[in-house]
């Protein structure tokens, strides 16, 4: 335990903390996380700051769970409670991405295989608008060698940024997938629609099957952008639902 923790940005209202615990229920709901998984959000006072819970599963987060971090992943109030291994993720991508402010990090398992094999995630539909940017592939071992693939130092954390870039998007190979938002709902609504984005474009390919990747009549850059612009306030709608779900089904 650090004998000096970073100081506190200071308090976080409630209904914040709420959301973001509910956030993390909403994804494991969604099918995005199970055991594994994590999902912050920048300190709404303080840039320099951002919010993850403690180390467990997803569907048990609640409000008090939520530990304070510096960009450095030190916990300003741990108060006995286990980091994310991963939380450097988080750290770097809030360090690197001024715009960025929140981050999900997932194992969902349709998204997996497109960072295993040499076939782009295109934008099969417009709820994943956000895909037509791009999405690149971070693979660990280019720079670390044999790892544990688990993005467990700061050091580690640059390099997942690095590649990540300006997009909103970046697959891990064999391992996973990390999205990105300029709020916490966007950032669930991309996560979530990643995963199902994935799913139709393996039904897709199937249905295909024989015909070459240029004839899929997937988003182009601009219509991803157009479409995207449109999804900043839709997310919201989609947000307000499983919010509600959330409460409702755990009596939350």
């Amino acid at each position: 335990m650090n004998p000096n923790p970073p100081d506190s940005a200071g308090p976080v209202a409630a209904a914040q903390l709420a959301d973001l615990a509910a956030a993390s229920r909403i994804l494991a709901a969604q099918g995005v996380m199970d055991a594994f998984g994590h999902v912050s959000m920048r300190h709404p006072a303080a840039p320099g700051r951002y919010l993850l819970a403690c180390s467990k599963a997803p569907a048990l987060v609640t409000a008090e769970d939520i530990i304070e971090y510096d960009l450095d992943s030190n916990p300003c109030n741990a108060n006995g409670r286990n980091s994310f291994l991963e939380r450097y993720i988080h750290g770097e991508i809030y360090r690197a991405r001024p715009d960025v402010l929140s981050v999900v990090h997932s194992h969902s398992p349709s998204v997996v295989p497109f960072g295993l094999v040499n076939v782009n995630m295109q934008a099969m539909f417009h709820n994943a608008a956000f895909v037509a940017a791009g999405v690149p592939v971070f693979d660990i071992r280019e720079k670390f060698g044999a790892t544990d693939m688990l993005v467990g130092n700061a050091q580690k954390g640059v390099a997942l940024a690095a590649v990540m870039a300006g997009k909103d998007i970046v697959l891990m190979r064999a391992h996973g997938s990390v999205a990105c938002g300029p709020s916490l709902a966007s950032a669930v609504f991309r996560a979530v629609y990643l995963e199902v984005n994935a799913r139709i474009q393996h039904w897709t390919v199937a249905l295909g099957r024989g015909a070459p990747m240029s004839t899929m009549a997937a988003l182009d850059a601009e219509e991803g952008r157009l479409a995207d612009a449109v999804n900043q306030g839709a997310s919201l709608r989609a947000w307000d639902l499983w919010r509600a779900q959330i409460r409702a089904e755990q009596n939350w």
